[in-house]
Order: structure tokens, then sequence, then C-alpha cells
């Protein structure tokens, strides 16, 4: 039997469709670490899973989200992802802006990571507001979602006052877990 290497045949070619396309990823995470710049989102991640995001006392450390898988138990595991810094106006796309929101449009928890020390940008409650608003002007439904604080920092100066208010202004609705992602203290919970 004779092998045909090349065709010896041809076909009639036709115009063929040309066009720009814009593809985009989004990360699928069962959780999302959001907050203001420096609340503590990588150095939590780090504590709690193998990813080694990089971690620097300046605002916007974090340019792209890191990824880590938390084990809890032999069985029971899921994936985080920290998000970068969220700014006011970053729904209308002032700081990462877009780049951060879409990415929390997969989570299904949110972890809402404040900054509990005197040493915060804004009081804990006021950062809580000013997240919660952002998200919601972004896409309406975030709030929907299942959200937890973690009041980050509190073996820094300042952090049981903060607490205690942060407590007082939004703990009837929200469960807060008093963490220190540096130290270790209260991140089983």
């Amino acid at each position: 039997s004779q092998k045909e290497k090349a065709p010896a045949y041809a076909e009639k070619g036709e115009p063929g469709q040309e066009l720009d396309v814009i593809l985009e990823l989004k990360l699928i995470a069962d959780v999302g670490l959001i907050g203001l710049p420096n609340a503590g989102k990588s150095t939590l991640i780090s504590r709690i899973s193998a990813a080694a995001p990089k971690i620097a006392d300046y605002p916007f450390t974090t340019l792209e989200p890191n990824l880590g898988v938390v084990n809890l138990d032999e069985d029971t595991s899921f994936v985080v992802a920290d998000l970068p810094g969220l700014i006011e106006g970053a729904a209308s796309g002032i700081g990462l802006g877009h780049r951060f929101l879409r990415h929390a449009e997969r989570n299904r928890v949110l972890i809402h990571v404040l900054d509990m020390s005197e040493y915060a940008v804004k009081p804990p409650a006021e950062s809580f507001r000013l997240i919660n608003e952002e998200l919601s002007l972004y896409r309406e439904d975030f709030l929907s979602r299942p959200m937890v604080v973690a009041a980050n920092k509190t073996d820094m100066p300042g952090a049981a006052e903060h607490l205690a208010q942060l407590r007082q202004e939004i703990g009837e609705e929200y469960e807060i877990f008093p963490i220190s992602a540096l130290t270790g203290e209260g991140l089983p919970p």
C-alpha cells in the first residue's frame, strides 16, 4: 500500500474571521481575604497555608492575588485568596480597583481583615464600612455572602481598645475573631 505523504488535492479557500478578544481569568477560591492595604492579609495567608507572598510594611505590597491551601485535617481543606488591598474609590477604578474586585467575585466566604493597632490608617469600624461600601458599589450581592471579621494585630498597642469599640459597633451583626497573624494567636478558630 502506498502512503500519501502530502495531500494530492486542494480545497477552495474562503475568507476567515478576525477579531480581538480580551480574556479575563478570575480566581476561584473558597475564601477571600479582603481589607485595606497593610491590614495583614499576606501575613495571615502565609501563617495558615504554604503560600509565600511578599510581605512588607508599605501599602500595595500585594499587586496580584496569592492563593494558599489551608489543611484543617486529613479530609478537610479549602483554598484562600489573599487579595490586593482595597482603598476608597476602588469600585470606580482607583488604586487596584477592578483588578482586586473581580477576583473576589468567585469567593464563597469573605474574611475581612482589620488592623486593630493604634497605627492603623483608620479606626477598624470605619475601615470595615469603607470596604463594604466599595464591595456593594462594585456588585450589590457581595454583602449577601457570608463574611467574618479577622481583628488582626491584637499583639500591637491600642488593639484592646479598638477591639472593644469594633465589637460594640458591628459585633451583633458579624462574627469577630481576634487574631495576630504575626504570632499565630487566635488562628485555629
